[in-house]
C-alpha cells in the first residue's frame, strides 16, 4: 500500500476522484488500491474518511450515469463492445441481463462487488428503460456500499498500523511487488483463456451464405435463437422458423433436438461466444450436427437474409417494470 499512499499524499482527492472514475468508466486501472490506502490515510488524520466517502460516490455516480445514457441510446451495441474489451464475452452480456431481469434493484446494488458486472450494470438498466430516478437511488446505494467498505478496511489496517507500526514496513516491502504481479496475471489468464476459446469456436462456424443455402434448398434444418428475452423487445424478429431458447433450457432439452439434421445456433454476442460455448456444450451430450452461425443475427440481418416477426414475452422482465 505504499505506493497508492504515497500518490494520494500528493495529489490527495483529485487523484482519488480520477482514478474511481476512469475505473469506472471501463478502464483496466483498479481503484481499491487507492480506496483502502485513503481509509488507511484517514486513520492517521491525513484524510477526511467522510470527504473520501463523497468523492468516490460521486467519481462513480458520474461514470454510471454516463453508462446508462450511452446504454439508452445504444442498446445492446454498447454491451458488445464492453464485452469485447471485457475479453470474456462468452458469460458477460447474458450473465449481466439474466440478472438484471430477475432482480433489477438487487444487481445494481450488488454490481460493484461482482467483477464485470459494474461497468455492464448501468449500460444495462439505460437499454431496458429504467427510470433514471431509481436507477440513481440503487446504483447510489450500491457505490456507498462498495465506496464505504474498501474505505473501511482500510480505515481498520490504519488502526493497526497504529497499534503496530512495524507492520508499515513489511507492507511497504511487499505490497508493490504483489499487485503488479496480480494484476498482470489476471490479465494474461484472461487472454489465454480467451484464445483457447477461439481456436475451439473458429474450427466449426457455419456461414450465414450456406445457411441461406440450405433454407432455399428446402434442407431441414433445426435453427435456435439463443439471444437473451430483453434483446427481442427492441428487435422483435427471429430467421426463419428459429426456435427461441436460453442456453440452459435448450441444454436441458437436449433430448428433443432431432439428430438427423444441422443444428444452427446463432445470438448477438461477441464472435459468436453463447452460440459457440452452447454448441459445445450440445457435442458433449451426444449432438454432433451443431453449429454456431458466423456473425449472428447481425450479420444475417445486415445481409439482408429474410427475417420473421415474433411478439416478444418477457413476463420477469414486465413485473420487475412494472414495480419501479
Amino acid at each position: 500500500m505504499a505506493l497508492p499512499t504515497h500518490i494520494l499524499l500528493v495529489y490527495g482527492y483529485l487523484l482519488l476522484f480520477v482514478w474511481v472514475l476512469v475505473e469506472q468508466l471501463g478502464f483496466p486501472l483498479p481503484a481499491t488500491p487507492v480506496l483502502l490506502a485513503a481509509g488507511a490515510l484517514s486513520s492517521q488524520n491525513q484524510f477526511s474518511f467522510p470527504l473520501a466517502l463523497l468523492v468516490g460516490i460521486t467519481a462513480s455516480l458520474m461514470a454510471d450515469t454516463a453508462w446508462f445514457l450511452v446504454g439508452r441510446r445504444y442498446g445492446h451495441h454498447v454491451l458488445r463492445l464492453l464485452c469485447k474489451l471485457s475479453m470474456e464475452p462468452d458469460i458477460c452480456v447474458r450473465s449481466t441481463q439474466d440478472s438484471f431481469g430477475r432482480r433489477r434493484a438487487v444487481t445494481l446494488m450488488i454490481a460493484k462487488f461482482v467483477p464485470g458486472l459494474a461497468t455492464l450494470a448501468p449500460p444495462v438498466a439505460g437499454e431496458n428503460g429504467m427510470a433514471f430516478g431509481p436507477f440513481l437511488l440503487y446504483d447510489g446505494i450500491g457505490a456507498g456500499l462498495w465506496v464505504s467498505a474498501l474505505l473501511g478496511v482500510g480505515r481498520l489496517f490504519g488502526d493497526a498500523l497504529k497499534r503496530d507500526p512495524s507492520l508499515l514496513n513489511w507492507v511497504g516491502r511487499f505490497s508493490g511487488a504483489l499487485l503488479i504481479l496480480g494484476v498482470l496475471g489476471f490479465f494474461l489468464g484472461r487472454v489465454i483463456r480467451r484464445r483457447r476459446f477461439l481456436r475451439k469456436m473458429v474450427s466449426v462456424r457455419l456461414e450465414p451464405e450456406e445457411l441461406k443455402r440450405q433454407l432455399d434448398a428446402g434442407e431441414p434444418v433445426y435453427i435456435v435463437d439463443l439471444r437473451h428475452p430483453l434483446e427481442l423487445l427492441a428487435d422483435p424478429f427471429t430467421l426463419p422458423n428459429a426456435y427461441h431458447f436460453s442456453p440452459e433450457a435448450l441444454a436441458a432439452r437436449h433430448s428433443e433436438i432431432p439428430r438427423d439434421r444441422d443444428i444452427v445456433l446463432y445470438c448477438t454476442c461477441p464472435s459468436e461466444a453463447t452460440a459457440a460455448k452452447t454448441a459445445m456444450t450440445l457435442h458433449k451430450l451426444g449432438i454432433q450436427r451443431v453449429r454456431p452461425l458466423r456473425g449472428g443475427y447481425d450479420e444475417w440481418k445486415r445481409l439482408g437474409f429474410p427475417l420473421d416477426a415474433v411478439q416478444p414475452v418477457i413476463p420477469l422482465v414486465q413485473v420487475a417494470q412494472n414495480a419501479d
